[in-house]
């Protein structure tokens, strides 16, 4: 349909920057380094200063990033690192994959982010990590969860696969934690035309481990020596490219996603309730999601209306068959797992599109 609107607009996306992608590929293409090639290290430089941390490690994927940084810090088996039920299934296995355990904690009703109440009655003897899920663009309540964490000596990582450039109390994502841990599928506010992922942190040394073990374990100076087991994990030039040629716009691109979120909060028929932000953070509006009592019905009535959607996630990571030997009884995660629902938002949406959106949601009641 011509007037269909999608969930998210990635061809118009990068059609903004087109020019400077045709650029990037080109300059790929002639000197022939497709793998470390300049553009790595250019964009581990831009990234790490635009996070407001010392280093950037650009590894495969997001969830490849997750896992080094817990091997990286020697968390694996018979250690147990709190997750928060509300995330995509890569946190939980990111934790499995180190051979450590996920402990599902439930998360905030308001926010959906991680209860640092709940992370703090989950810590026990062997409990290493919390892994805080910045998700649908807003940061965790940092100063409290952080705080757990100092108390117990545990390491704070940030999954920010959904928070590019988002804040909390002024501070970026990615610079509050011992380390955090991002993706740049082509779906996220900084997108590559594949996948890639990176790691960032202010501890230079840790950083060095990750590139370390994202290697193969090679020594920085002898690629023939290998002091320890790692795999292949690293960032491809071409993508490095893109993010570079990408980077600049992100911050005008997440002003235009909080623009359309207030366009929503305004023109949403009262049934649909967007997810609070707190006072504090400054989100990058990943995701629009909403609760409402409705979804089956707004699901059909956007489909009618070649509109997209999504649900993230319809069910929560500690009742998926694949982590049932970790299942908890988390009551708040299950109950926004039956309400929540995602809307468009990408920046090449206008204020028409959400009106155009809210209006069909109206149907659903009238």
């Amino acid at each position: 349909m011509t007037n269909s609107i999608p969930f998210l607009d990635v061809v118009g996306v990068n059609s903004d920057v087109r020019e400077e992608l045709d650029i990037a590929w080109k300059a790929v293409l002639q000197h022939g380094r497709f793998v470390g090639g300049p553009e790595v290290e250019l964009f581990e430089e831009q990234f790490a200063s635009y996070c407001e941390t010392s280093a950037c490690v650009g590894v495969g994927n997001g969830t490849d990033a997750l896992q080094l940084i817990l091997t990286a810090l020697s968390i694996g088996a018979g250690d147990e690192v709190i997750v928060p039920a509300n995330t995509f299934a890569a946190t939980a296995e990111a934790v499995c994959s180190a051979g450590a355990r996920p402990r599902f904690v439930d998360v905030d009703p308001a926010t959906l982010l991680i209860d640092p109440d709940a992370a703090e009655a989950a810590v026990n003897s062997r409990t290493a990590a919390i892994i805080g899920v910045h998700l649908f663009g807003q940061m965790i309540d940092v100063p409290r969860v952080a705080a757990v964490a100092r108390r117990h000596g545990l390491a704070l990582l940030e999954d920010a696969a959904q928070a590019h450039g988002a804040r909390y109390a002024g501070h970026r994502a990615g610079s509050v934690g011992t380390a955090a841990s991002f993706s740049f599928y082509p779906g996220k506010n900084l997108g590559a035309l594949g996948d890639a992922g990176a790691v960032v942190t202010q501890d230079r040394s840790l950083a060095d481990r990750v590139r370390r073990l994202g290697n193969h374990g090679c020594s920085p100076t002898n690629r023939n020596v290998h002091r320890e087991r790692g795999r292949n994990s690293r960032l491809d030039s071409i993508q490095a490219a893109a993010l570079s040629a990408k980077l600049p716009k992100l911050d005008d691109d997440n002003r235009r996603r909080s623009a359309l979120m207030e366009a929503y909060a305004v023109l949403l028929p009262a049934s649909y309730a967007p997810v609070a932000v707190s006072p504090a953070a400054q989100s990058a509006h990943h995701l629009a999601v909403v609760r409402t009592a409705q979804r089956e019905r707004s699901v059909s009535v956007l489909d009618s209306a070649a509109i997209g959607w999504g649900v993230h996630y319809p069910i929560p990571c500690h009742l998926q068959s694949a982590f049932s030997a970790f299942r908890e009884r988390l009551p708040t995660a299950e109950k926004a797992a039956e309400q929540i629902l995602s809307l468009p938002i990408s920046p090449t949406l206008g204020e028409a599109d959400v009106a155009r959106i809210c209006d069909v949601l109206r149907g659903v009641t009238s």
